[in-house]
């Protein structure tokens, strides 16, 4: 079964894909265009997500071998910085994170993803409006009537896309918030 789905939060992405297992779905690959994969399972499973800066060829094989020695699969993941995506059959130690300390530095990671995402798509964007409108019909604001109404109708969708990197600006802010609060909760205590 293949399922499409796009998050701008892995927690969220997190706890989706674990209602998939207690669905009886496991994953058993994700692409970078969100096309998740599942099989069936008969096992009842966990997933956990991790956010990992960029790790050298010998420490992300370390970092890899630890998880593995617990008994979680990498699923997906690479050191240059990304989402490390990691699965094993539900028992009675399911957290990748053994300590506070260790979701403290999770969070700030987090925060550093979303905000250096959120950043350069700032930056994309600016790029997009500096030396243009959002509506490139000339003479669009001095048409009237129905004329007025197809131009304008027939533009919005390409005004829409043109703002995509605005509005996933505006979905990582969310997902930096998020985080922070997250990681100001557990270092406060």
């Amino acid at each position: 079964m293949k399922k499409f789905k796009l998050f701008f939060n892995i927690v969220e992405e997190e706890q989706w894909l674990n209602e998939q297992l207690q669905k009886g779905y496991r994953c058993t690959n994700i692409s970078g265009l969100g096309i998740y994969t599942f099989e069936k399972a008969n096992k009842a499973s966990i997933i956990r997500l991790d956010y990992q800066d960029y790790l050298s060829a010998n420490r992300f094989e370390e970092y890899k071998t630890i998880y593995e020695d617990f008994g979680w699969t990498h699923i997906r993941g690479s050191r240059f910085g990304s989402i490390q995506y990691w699965q094993k059959t539900a028992d009675s130690q399911n957290e990748i994170f053994s300590d506070r300390q260790s979701y403290v530095h999770y969070y700030k990671r987090l925060m550093n993803y979303s905000l250096s995402l959120a950043i350069s798509l700032l930056m994309i964007s600016y790029m997009i409006y500096k030396d243009s409108s959002l509506y490139e019909t000339k003479g669009l604001w001095d048409m009237e009537g129905s004329l007025f109404w197809k131009a304008f109708l027939f533009e919005t969708p390409f005004v829409i896309i043109k703002l995509l990197p605005l509005i996933m600006v505006i979905l990582f802010g969310f997902s930096y918030l998020h985080a922070y609060r997250q990681y100001s909760l557990l270092k406060d205590k």
